[in-house]
């Protein structure tokens, strides 16, 4: 039985499940302080016999496994969450390997093996909704460098006529900046839910999204690209995405059917908890000691 979280800035899911993505049981949890929300964790996973867990974080968080703050979270606006040793708790309290990933990458590693992307070696991830970030899977494996990628952060052409400063923290107008969830409600002075009917919002939404993937296209070539999060379940947006993509890459290169390319995530809200199972089960696997 394998373990897996879903930690995202407002709630954690967990789940115990197995590698095949069946889910046995699951919980909700309030993401408040570390004391509080992982005192409920470890009480939820004390009832199962769990051989492993994965997590898919909330970041920035320390990837690199060569790193002596390896599995903690980083740099948050979460500042009660900043600098928490996340993959050490656990195993303090469980003593089972850990895989640990962004949310992001996880939701990629469900959808490439489950999911909208399932039978491909490549496929792009991206979350719109209280922030912006992107998993990236790549000949089959999780896209890694320096660091996990931070795609929500990247800079694009402001709308001639969108003066909207942007909600950034540190970037201001980048993406996420110009197009999370939280810039949607600030420019136009409503939740994304109560202006469906306003085109110019989904126009402007789209304007920018397009931006995005003309460049994660250009650099990735991803063979499927998932369109997740809140503010993509008002799916209108993908109307304007297909206008102003291939308007943006004019030829450059070919692009396949968009309609076929850019979707919604097969595993629907599923695909980070799936992809943490993976997370664990891949653990698991590293951890086995090889037989001749």
């Amino acid at each position: 039985m394998l373990g897996a979280i879903e930690a995202g800035g407002t709630k954690f899911v967990c789940a115990v499940g197995d590698e095949s993505g069946r889910i046995i049981e699951r919980i909700q949890i309030p993401t408040t302080v570390p004391e509080e929300t992982m005192g409920s964790v470890i009480t939820f996973f004390k009832k199962y016999p769990i051989q492993a867990v994965g997590i898919g974080s909330f970041g920035p968080i320390d990837v690199n496994t060569e790193s002596p703050t390896y599995g903690s979270i980083t740099s948050t606006p979460k500042l009660a969450w900043k600098d928490f040793p996340f993959v050490q708790t656990m195993k303090d309290n469980f003593s089972v390997p850990v895989g640990f990933n962004t949310d992001v990458n996880a939701a990629a590693l469900g959808e490439v093996t489950f999911g909208a992307a399932k039978g491909l070696d490549s496929c792009l991830y991206i979350t719109i909704g209280t922030g912006i970030g992107a998993g990236a899977i790549v000949q089959g494996n999780l896209l890694q460098g320096l660091s996990h990628p931070e795609m929500g952060h990247l800079l694009v052409r402001r709308h001639p006529k969108d003066t909207y400063k942007g909600k950034c923290p540190y970037h201001h107008d980048c993406f996420e900046g110009l197009a999370a969830g939280p810039a949607i409600e600030e420019r136009w002075g409503e939740k994304g839910i109560n202006l469906v009917d306003r085109e110019e919002v989904w126009d402007l939404e789209g304007y920018y999204i397009a931006q995005a993937l003309m460049q994660y296209i250009l650099i990735l070539s991803p063979k499927k690209i998932i369109l997740g999060g809140g503010v993509m379940k008002q799916k209108q947006v993908f109307s304007y995405i297909n206008k102003y993509l291939p308007e943006l890459i004019n030829g450059y290169v070919c692009l396949p059917d968009l309609i076929d390319y850019i979707v919604s995530p097969g595993l629907g809200d599923d695909a980070g908890i799936t992809g943490s199972l993976l997370l664990a089960y891949q653990a698991l696997q590293s951890e086995k000691p090889v037989t001749s």
